[in-house]
């Protein structure tokens, strides 16, 4: 894959589909393959830890993303390549003037704030375990505010983003 089409791969999904991952290819078992999965990222920790200063130490990205760039420079070494690359765990550890932590599990909307800080919890693509119906958070950030909305998947491929979060990105 060119570094052109590893670009273009974010552009490719459509009605809830990928097509790197087609139906009519993928339907049935054709033999072995592999996968690589990453966890905890968490930029910010390695200094929080060697400082000693886990709440507030976490404004330092540099390790972490020289380590990320190594990951991934070793995924697209391999060979064969593997069938897709997963990220999940921890992402951020903290982030310098951070406002809103964004996150899932829950399978659920769900939220709250402490000292400032947004807790923002989205409900589930997959399994609902409540009322909320299948769905994705569009997150608008400015220098001034971050707003979010929860769109079912039904709302947002019918009639996309409100226009009130449109405008915010104009300014």
């Amino acid at each position: 894959m060119s570094a052109m089409e590893a670009a273009d791969v974010f552009h490719r999904a459509r009605g809830r589909t990928l097509d790197a991952f087609s139906s009519e290819k993928e339907r049935e078992w054709k033999g072995p393959f592999y996968f690589v999965q990453g966890a905890d990222t968490q930029f910010g920790l390695m200094k929080a830890w060697s400082t000693g200063n886990c709440d507030a130490g976490g404004d330092e990205w540099g390790q972490e993303i020289r380590l990320t760039e190594q990951a991934v420079e070793a995924i697209n070494k391999l060979n064969p390549k593997p069938k897709f690359f997963v990220l999940c765990g921890d992402l951020v550890h903290a982030m310098p003037g951070i406002r809103a932590v964004f996150s899932g599990h829950y399978h659920r909307n769900a939220g709250g704030t402490y000292q400032n800080l947004d807790m923002v919890v989205s409900s589930a693509i997959g399994c609902q375990l409540g009322k909320d119906t299948h769905g994705l958070r569009v997150v608008a950030i400015t220098a001034e505010k971050i707003v979010h909305r929860y769109y079912s998947l039904d709302e947002l491929s019918q009639g996309g983003v409100e226009e009130d979060l449109k405008e915010l990105l104009k300014e």
